[in-house]
């Protein structure tokens, strides 16, 4: 009786490994395609850009309307700072004013009123490409003028407006978008498929328009929100190397000059309570320097709050509401495009909400009357 001999199990070979280095240099390559098809495939935060081309456009009609009677001291042929003097200065900071190209009255008041409908067109939206150029060459201009007749606010509205040529601020709360849709809406025609996709140069050309745009917009976005955390994150390290700021006497001192104290009573009623000026010293610089930190987590919607209220106390308390209300606009370049879309909902619903109030319920004080008969009708009955 022979004996059963076990079966042999054949070896098979195991599957080798992918080295470690291949598998970390496909994930980079993963990582490096998915940035950059969020680069150049969609453009982000257009709603955001379009509140700054609003905030912006806005802030700087109001700064050029205020100042409308005192347009001549600042930047007309009169001021103080005459073109002359002016002129010298663009031979050392090679800086350029339209302002400066004449000394006649009449040119300067048409430039002024140039500079109020820019302001304008642009807070609105209209052909905003062609407006976002004209309306930065017009806030350089100014600026360039008379450089040191105004605060620090038109620094930053200058930096804001350069960088808005960039970026599609018109697609969104503008009268582009407003005709973009209509005209959307007037095109409702269905297209056969092969007619739906542009082939050829036109195609190529179109799509590279697109692209091109949308890697000018992010990148705009890019260098608005790398500018606002520098501007912060400097303005924080330079306030801890002073002792003012250390030990929490630095407000007392800026409550207590007369160049930034509009309301003397105001400033000295808030310099009276010691404590809660050392809190709100320490809170601030922990506010700019932390900034650039909590911009990619939820903490930075109370920071962004809490830095809305600092800034409302700088333009109350100090008088520089212009820097104050640019540094709020810019802000607004943190917050994401939902948050915009949900007020805008919230909007519509109460409009929606108001009118329909205001259509069914009958006025206050009112009844209903039946209608009574005219006074023909009562003679033909009588």
């Amino acid at each position: 009786m022979g004996t059963e001999q076990e079966p042999v199990a054949a070896s098979v070979p195991r599957p080798r490994s992918r080295p470690r280095w291949r598998a970390d240099n496909s994930r980079l390559l993963h990582r490096a395609g998915a940035l950059l098809a969020a680069l150049t495939e969609r453009p982000v935060s257009l709603y955001a850009t379009a509140v700054l081309r609003i905030g912006y456009g806005l802030l700087y009609l109001v700064f050029l309307l205020r100042e409308f009677p005192h347009r001549d001291e600042i930047w007309g042929p009169d001021s103080a700072w005459t073109p002359t003097l002016a002129k010298q200065l663009f031979d050392q900071t090679e800086w350029a004013s339209l302002l400066t190209l004449s000394d006649n009255r009449a040119y300067f008041e048409v430039c002024y009123a140039v500079a109020v409908v820019t302001s304008a067109l642009f807070m609105l939206g209209w052909r905003t490409r062609a407006v976002s150029v004209l309306f930065a060459v017009v806030v350089a201009s100014f600026h360039a003028r008379s450089i040191f007749m105004t605060d620090g606010g038109d620094n930053l509205i200058l930096l804001m407006a350069v960088y808005l040529v960039f970026t599609a601020c018109g697609r969104r709360w503008s009268l582009d978008a407003r005709r973009s849709r209509l005209r959307a809406s007037q095109d409702r025609a269905p297209k056969r498929p092969a007619d739906s996709h542009r082939t050829g140069l036109t195609g190529q050309l179109g799509d590279a328009r697109h692209t091109l745009v949308t890697v000018l917009h992010n990148c705009g976005m890019f260098v608005i929100a790398a500018q606002i955390c520098i501007l912060y994150g400097s303005a924080g390290l330079y306030k801890v190397q002073g002792t003012a700021w250390g030990n929490g006497s630095a407000l007392h001192y800026v409550l207590n000059l007369d160049l930034f104290r509009p309301w003397p009573a105001l400033s000295l009623m808030a310099d009276d309570h010691v404590t809660l000026i050392a809190i709100v010293s320490y809170v601030t610089v922990l506010l700019q320097v932390a900034f650039p930190f909590v911009l990619f987590g939820r903490l930075k919607y109370p920071v962004l709050a809490m830095l809305l209220g600092m800034h409302i106390g700088i333009g109350v308390f100090m008088g520089l509401p212009l820097f104050s209300g640019a540094m709020i606009i810019a802000d607004a370049a943190f917050l994401p495009d939902r948050f915009y879309q949900s007020l805008a909902r919230l909007w519509r619903r109460t409009t929606r909400r108001t009118e329909t109030t205001g259509t069914d319920s009958p006025a206050e004080g009112t009844a209903n009357v039946p209608s009574q008969l005219g006074p023909a009708v009562v003679q033909r009955t009588g």
